[in-house]
């Protein structure tokens, strides 16, 4: 299993599970990003952070260490 963070450009990728703490989670879920939804990674800033995804429709920046708590197959 690898991290939203280390999915590539143009790739489409199913959510397996978030992880973080409370807050953390809650804010990742709250966005859309649940359980099996599935996400196109659009692009990456030259720097990794933020990352640009499209999920459930819409457009979504989410920052590298947010990323990393949403593990993706």
């Amino acid at each position: 299993m690898k991290t939203l963070k280390e999915a590539g450009i143009g790739e489409t990728v199913t959510v397996v599970r978030v992880n973080g703490d409370g807050a953390v989670k809650r804010r990742i879920m709250d966005m859309g990003i649940t359980k099996g939804v599935d996400i196109f990674v659009r692009k990456v800033a030259p720097l990794g952070d933020p990352v640009e995804v499209n999920v459930r429709g819409y457009e979504l920046s989410l920052r590298k260490a947010d990323a990393e708590n949403i593990l993706v197959g």
